[in-house]
């Protein structure tokens, strides 16, 4: 049996509002299924453990996803969400891959967080894939400070640049992280147009752009994965 580990963002502070922020909940719910449908077995943690919190604007209305309504439903996995694993102590020796899904938490905790970044050069290093999706690729950020050089020339993608201007939450976030990626020298690709599915590959690294992008990241890893 395959064992997957995705990481949650356990932050939920923005900039200069009140709003909170947190995972959304489509990019945790939508790969969680894939996997869990192939049979795979899903662990979950995050930074601080237990649960993590929920971006509000993930679950309206429009942005409710048909794996939502089923964790809706879904006493297990509601279970294991909010029993969240702390980072401490975990390896990548017991699992196949890991899985990075967004909201605008990671920016702040993800991105810094050693422990977590140390995980991501440890899947590398063992020969096994790093997945993410919209800001989960932030977490990219602190292995890449451990490790200069990393992303250089590496493809990958994220939330970008003009979807953050579209959302309105700008002013709201520490960074860009379309800017931060780059500046790190990855090579940075998009969808012609904003807020469209759109996934890349390269080697151990696989990577989707936005929340509509949180399922085909995950089928991709599946994938790369039943290729072994």
């Amino acid at each position: 049996m395959k064992r997957i580990l995705m990481i949650l963002t356990s932050h939920q502070q923005m900039e200069n509002t009140d709003s909170k922020t947190g995972v959304w909940l489509g990019e945790f719910t939508d790969p969680y299924y894939e996997f869990i449908d192939q049979g795979y077995q899903v662990t979950l943690a995050s930074p601080s453990g237990g649960k993590p919190p929920v971006d509000g604007m993930s679950e309206l209305t429009e942005h409710i996803t048909g794996a939502n309504r089923r964790f809706a439903e879904d006493k297990s996995a509601q279970e294991s969400f909010e029993h969240t694993l702390k980072l401490a102590g975990l390896a990548a020796a017991d699992y196949d891959a890991v899985f990075f899904p967004g909201g605008h938490g990671p920016l702040w905790d993800l991105a810094t967080d050693e422990l977590s970044g140390k995980l991501i050069l440890e899947f590398f290093q063992a020969n096994k894939p790093v997945a993410a999706v919209c800001h989960g690729p932030a977490a990219l950020i602190k292995a890449a400070e451990l490790v200069p050089g990393l992303l250089s020339g590496k493809r990958l993608t994220g939330f970008t640049n003009a979807e953050e201007t579209l959302v309105g939450r700008s002013d709201n976030i520490p960074y860009k992280l379309q800017d931060k990626l780059v500046a790190l020298g990855a090579d940075f690709k998009a969808a012609l147009v904003p807020f469209f599915s759109h996934v890349e590959t390269d080697g151990l690294l696989i990577t989707g752009q936005n929340p509509l992008s949180a399922g085909p990241t995950a089928m991709a890893l599946i994938d790369f994965l039943q290729r072994d």
